[in-house]
C-alpha cells in the first residue's frame, strides 16, 4: 500500500511501527559470555570504546533534550522512546567497558546548541551513516570469528535497535520536510549536506580514537585476522547488501535511506569495471625466457 510522505497516515504508520517494534532489556542480565585471554585482548586492542560510548551517552543526552520541543503528541511520544533506548545503549556499552576491563573513561558531554532540532538531525544522520558502515564491518568481524558468536547475539540487539533508528529518522525527516513544503531537491540537497558533517564527525572520531590508542596500530596486530584478503569492494557490497537485509523486516509502506546504497551501488559498478579494465597478470620476459 502506498502512503504519500507527510500525510497523517504517513506518521501514524512511521510512529506506531517504532513505538510497537520496542523491546524491553536490561543490559545488565544479558547473556554477557565469559572470554578467553586471546579473545579479550582483542576486545580490548579496539581503540574506539571511549568515543563509542561518549558518542551513545550523547545521543540519548540529545534526544531526551529535543523531545519537549516535539509538538506533536505521536512523533513525541516515538522520539521519547527512541531517547530511553539511546541512554539504554550507552548502558550497555558501559556494562561490556566494567565486565571485560575496557580502557574507556567518562568524559563530560559538551554543551549542547540552542537550536535542539539542528542537533537531532545531525545525530540522525550521523546515525545513518556509522550503521551503514557498520553493517559491513560487523558482517565482516563475525565471519571471522573476531570475537565469539555470543558477544556477536548482543552486538545484535543493538543493530536491530539501530536499524529502527534510522527507519524512523528516516520517515521523521521526509514527514517533516514534507510539513514544510520542501521539495524533492532541496530535501536530497539538504540529506547530502547533513551526510557531509557526519563524515567529518566520523573521521575524527577515528583520529581521537588512534590518539587515545596512544599510537598503537590497531591495523597492523588484532585486526590483521579479519582483513586477510580484505577487499574494499567486498566490503562496500557487504554494507549495501547487509542494509538492504535488516532493511527488508519493515512495513514496505516506509521509507528507507536511499542516498548511501545508491552510492555504494555506484561505487561497485565503477569497481567492477575498473577490476575488469585492469591489465591481467602476465609472466616476466625472465620468466618467459626461462620457460
Amino acid at each position: 500500500m502506498s502512503i504519500k510522505a507527510g500525510s497523517e497516515a504517513h506518521k501514524e504508520l512511521f510512529c506506531r511501527q517504532f513505538i510497537e517494534t520496542h523491546q524491553s532489556f536490561d543490559p545488565e542480565t544479558l547473556p554477557w559470555p565469559d572470554l578467553d585471554a586471546a579473545a579479550l585482548d582483542r576486545l580490548r586492542a579496539v581503540p574506539f570504546w571511549q568515543e563509542v560510548y561518549h558518542t551513545e551517552r550523547r545521543a540519548g543526552a540529545i534526544v531526551d533534550a529535543f523531545t519537549p520541543q516535539v509538538t506533536d503528541p505521536v512523533v513525541r511520544e516515538a522520539v521519547a522512546l527512541q531517547g530511553v533506548e539511546e541512554t539504554r545503549h550507552a548502558k550497555l556499552i558501559r556494562v561490556m567497558i566494567d565486565r571485560y576491563g575496557l580502557d574507556a573513561t567518562e568524559q563530560p558531554l559538551e554543551t549542547f546548541p540552542a537550536d535542539l532540532e539542528t542537533a537531532f538531525i545531525d545525530f540522525g544522520f550521523g546515525e545513518c551513516l556509522d550503521a551503514f558502515l557498520g553493517f559491513g564491518a560487523f558482517k565482516t568481524a563475525r565471519q571471522s570469528e573476531f570475537l565469539p558468536d555470543a558477544m556477536f547475539q548482543i552486538f545484535d540487539v543493538l543493530m536491530f535497535e539501530e536499524t529502527r533508528h534510522i527507519v524512523f529518522f528516516i520517515n521523521y525527516m521526509a514527514w517533516r520536510e514534507k510539513q514544510r513544503g520542501h521539495v524533492a531537491l532541496t530535501r536530497a540537497m539538504k540529506s547530502a549536506w547533513f551526510y557531509g558533517r557526519a563524515a567529518r564527525r566520523l573521521f575524527g572520531m577515528v583520529r581521537r580514537g588512534q590518539d587515545v590508542n596512544e599510537g598503537r596500530d590497531f591495523a597492523v596486530t588484532e585486526v590483521n585476522m579479519f582483513l586477510d584478503g580484505f577487499s574494499f569492494r567486498a566490503f562496500v557490497e557487504d554494507c549495501y547488501r547487509e542494509n538492504a537485509r535488516r532493511m527488508s523486516v519493515f512495513d514496505p509502506g516506509l521509507m528507507q535511506p536511499r542516498l548511501l546504497p545508491a552510492i555504494a551501488d555506484l561505487a561497485v559498478r565503477g569497481l567492477r569495471l575498473w577490476d575488469r579494465g585492469r591489465p591481467r597478470g602476465r609472466l616476466s620476459d625472465s620468466s618467459a625466457q626461462s620457460g
